[in-house]
């Protein structure tokens, strides 16, 4: 018998309408087009004014659910990557599967910030490669204008709302996910944090008054870690699978800076065309960016093409995926 793996059937994405451009935060920070531009490939990025992280969250499983003519009733899973949860509890994933009709499913949240997809994503695979569901979503989704200081211009910019969804079902003809590597070091902790709301610092006026229930950020440190660490992982999973830089067809990357971005191409040896890159147009999305960019490339990608998804994210977290696609568009 093949082995079993966990293959991408299906993918969606959910964008809020409202844009906030580059020009916009000019009005309301210190800031400027150039300024953003220069130093992270941000032009806009799309804002939630209504709604909670599992409103995106459901428009992009009813799509995906449509989409790929998935009874909601048939899905045994779901895993969902978010920082901005609807509440402290109970899960998004639990008030998302309501909304979305889920009604077998059972679900839970994952926390990894920017990494969280990756993770998800490798959770997730792992149940459909024991046998023992056939049909799992992983989600990304975070309102992230929940928790940016617009006062802030060194995080406000970056920032920006989304959602997207994967099916995972089962595959034996070698295709899906084939391997991940996923790291953590909490020593990074002080360096992209949100200080208070959880039990180390509970919601009081002084942490209000204090600002410290914002994203802060020590942006040349997150920089440094981020250009290094996920640049390597994406070096080492190519290494780890023999692969070399001709038989990737496609870099999947986490959306928060272009130079980070182009750094782990560099180091994998990928030209720029083989890269996905829509940081321009969502900004960070955080859990959403490489579900958004696997989203707005699927026409592009071919069934047996190789993909490796990269991500680093506050905690600090970061990995890599190596998948192959499974169907044609």
């Amino acid at each position: 018998m093949n082995k079993v793996t966990a293959a991408i059937t299906g993918v969606q994405g959910y964008l809020p309408e409202d844009i906030l451009s580059n020009a916009d935060l000019a009005k309301i920070v210190d800031t400027s087009d150039e300024w953003i531009t220069t130093r992270t490939g941000i032009k806009e990025r799309r804002i939630l004014k209504n709604g909670a992280s599992s409103d995106m969250a459901y428009k992009a499983v009813e799509g995906l659910l449509k989409k790929t003519n998935t009874d909601p009733l048939d899905i045994d899973l779901v895993v969902l990557a978010t920082v901005t949860p609807d509440y402290p509890f109970p899960s998004t994933a639990n008030v998302m599967c309501d909304k979305a009709g889920l009604r077998n499913a059972w679900g839970f949240d994952l926390n990894a910030a920017c990494s969280g997809f990756i993770y998800a994503l490798s959770t997730g695979a792992q149940f459909i490669e024991t046998g023992r569901y056939k049909k799992v979503i992983v989600v990304g989704v975070d309102k992230m204008t929940s928790i940016v200081d617009y006062q802030d211009r060194t995080t406000c910019v970056i920032f920006g709302d989304g959602a997207g969804a994967v099916l995972l079902e089962p595959n034996t003809e070698g295709l899906g996910v084939q391997d991940f590597i996923l790291r953590s070091d909490g020593s990074g902790r002080e360096f992209l944090v949100q200080l208070a709301g959880g039990s180390a610092n509970p919601p009081s006026i002084q942490t209000v008054e204090q600002r410290l229930h914002y994203v802060k950020q020590e942006g040349k440190q997150v920089f440094k870690f981020a250009v290094t660490n996920m640049a390597e992982v994406s070096a080492e999973i190519m290494e780890k699978n023999n692969l070399s830089s001709e038989d990737v067809d496609w870099l999947v990357p986490h959306q928060a800076n272009l130079r980070i971005i182009d750094a782990t191409a560099d180091r994998m040896g990928l030209p720029r065309e083989k890269v996905m890159i829509n940081i321009e147009k969502y900004g960070n999305t955080t859990a959403g960016t490489l579900p958004l960019c696997l989203w707005d490339y699927e026409k592009q990608l071919k069934k047996g093409d190789n993909l490796v998804l990269s991500a680093f994210g506050g905690g600090f977290t970061w990995g890599a995926v190596y998948l192959k696609w499974a169907y044609n568009s």
